[in-house]
């Protein structure tokens, strides 16, 4: 696992591929910010690699390690473990499922202060499978996204898996928000206010944990990925 440029001041490494209840394999990505006085703010950390560990390392010291929805924490404890210095950071929820993490702060709707002008963020409130924090990198244009949109090759799940996946859209032409999540957003007014803020910023890029990312207009991507939730 090697840390990848994907723009100004921002890496990507893709990490193991995890399974998840009923067998469904999942690959993991997380991202890594340099902030503006040359701390670190990690996402959805993933498996810590000796050589992982060493490009981090070279970039700066970690100071924010975040957990984007109460679905992504488990690598969280060797994290913490290895970076005890650093603030650890719960979304909604992950407290309640995660008693044995010692979490310094929560992610609210805005910015916590030491990203404020830097990374922006809000809660995509309304689901009851999990509330996740999108955030929006400003000097890369870079939105990211964790489990709300997802892009799996066609040949990714087999048999059984793979039909669901497919009647999910986890594995149709083009990435989109799972059925399932679409459904989990019981508060479609509370989402819709969400979205507007997202829709709002000057996004180029957009990063998942699920799919490759998108490089290139990143605005008309988070539209067509969330026309369903649009008011008729």
């Amino acid at each position: 696992m090697t840390l990848q440029a994907f723009g100004p001041q921002i890496w990507i490494a893709d990490g193991p591929v995890l399974t998840a209840a009923a067998g469904f394999r999942y690959p993991t990505r997380m991202a890594v910010i340099r902030l503006a006085k040359g701390g670190l703010f990690v996402w959805s950390p993933t498996a810590l690699s000796p050589d992982l560990r060493a490009g981090i390392d070279a970039l700066g010291p970690v100071e924010h390690i975040v957990a984007p929805n109460s679905l992504h924490d488990t690598f969280l404890t060797p994290w913490r473990d290895a970076y005890p210095d650093a603030r650890l950071y719960a979304p909604p929820g992950l407290r309640a499922r995660r008693p044995d993490l010692a979490f310094d702060a929560d992610l609210a709707d805005e910015a916590a202060e030491a990203w404020t002008g830097q990374i922006d963020q809000v809660q995509m409130r309304g689901a009851w499978i999990t509330t996740e924090v999108v955030f929006f990198h400003r000097a890369s244009r870079t939105a990211i996204f964790t489990d709300l949109i997802q892009h799996f090759s066609p040949g990714w799940f087999s048999g059984w898996r793979g039909l669901i996946a497919r009647l999910d859209l986890m594995t149709g032409p083009a990435p989109a928000v799972p059925r399932k999540f679409r459904a989990a957003f019981t508060d479609r007014r509370a989402a819709r206010a969400a979205l507007r803020r997202i829709r709002a910023w000057p996004v180029e890029q957009v990063l998942m944990a699920h799919g490759a990312p998108v490089t290139s207009d990143g605005r008309q991507f988070i539209a067509r990925a969330f026309d369903w939730l649009e008011p008729a």
